[in-house]
């Protein structure tokens, strides 16, 4: 049976790699970067995956919403949360709430899982760890695409909202460590690349006695190019990702999870 199956998503293009660079240059118009008190992270943005919080979160980067603004709720091994304009829980922007993009529809072409079981698929889609729906599901796909959520991985990024599911409108966390019980009830919008361990650091609290901040948010592709950050990803159909891969799983055993992965990215000159 799991002959099988691998040999039904090979089909798919969901198992397989053909080969390819093993480098891929990031999007700046896709790259969100934040200084904060402790230092600068960067966001690689999902748009695919969730585009009117994307769009909304690049809007309110560039209308100068989110600069200053405080890490209000900081909890150690969970989120760090912010993006409300008042500084605490149920701020919100001058634009209207968002519907919850937690699940999307993944296109199965290129798309390569990490691993099958029985009950779904794991891979990435850019830097972001997702989950999807069975192979047999997949099978059964009459438009080339798939059920798909964002998977909450140490790094992540999401988007708050009331307790009304369709509620989303400016605050923004930053997953501290991974926490699944989130996957399909909070949107997925992202992924930090660059400043994990800036993110570790910041203040805990709630609120935090010492708030951190962010001071300075924009698009990458709106900073002048002498000041731009150039980033490549590690392709997930290259040979150095599907050793990691291997080597990952080996060390893990029966106890491997998506969230024992993170895609490789570098700094280019």
């Amino acid at each position: 049976m799991i002959r099988k199956l691998s040999a039904a998503l090979f089909a798919f293009g969901l198992l397989g790699a053909a080969p390819a660079p093993d480098w891929r240059p990031l999007n700046p118009e896709s790259l969100l970067v934040i200084d904060t008190t402790r230092g600068r992270i960067i966001v690689e943005m999902a748009p695919d995956m969730a585009p009117q919080s994307v769009a909304r979160v690049k809007l309110l980067a560039r209308e100068g919403v989110y600069d200053g603004l405080k890490f209000h709720r900081v909890i150690e091994g969970f989120v760090n949360q912010t993006g409300n304009p008042d500084n605490k829980d149920g701020g919100v922007s001058r634009h209207p709430d968002l519907p919850l993009e937690a699940t999307f529809k993944l296109k199965i072409a290129g798309y390569r899982a990490v691993a099958a079981p029985s009950d779904g698929t794991v891979g990435f889609l850019g830097s972001v760890p997702i989950a999807t729906v069975s192979g047999q599901e997949a099978l059964r796909s009459t438009d080339g695409a798939i059920r798909a959520w964002g998977a909450y991985c140490q790094g992540v990024a999401g988007m708050g909202r009331q307790e009304a599911r369709d509620t989303g409108n400016s605050e923004i966390f930053f997953m501290r460590g991974a926490s699944r019980r989130l996957d399909r009830d909070y949107t997925v919008w992202g992924r930090i690349v660059v400043g994990r361990d800036i993110n570790s650091l910041l203040s805990v609290g709630e609120p935090p006695a010492a708030p951190d901040r962010m001071l300075k948010v924009r698009v990458a592709a709106d900073m002048p190019a002498a000041d731009r950050p150039r980033l490549s990803i590690l392709r997930d159909d290259s040979p150095a990702f599907r050793a990691l891969v291997r080597r990952t799983r080996i060390a893990k055993g029966a106890d491997f999870s998506i969230c024992d992965l993170e895609v490789p990215v570098r700094v280019d000159p």
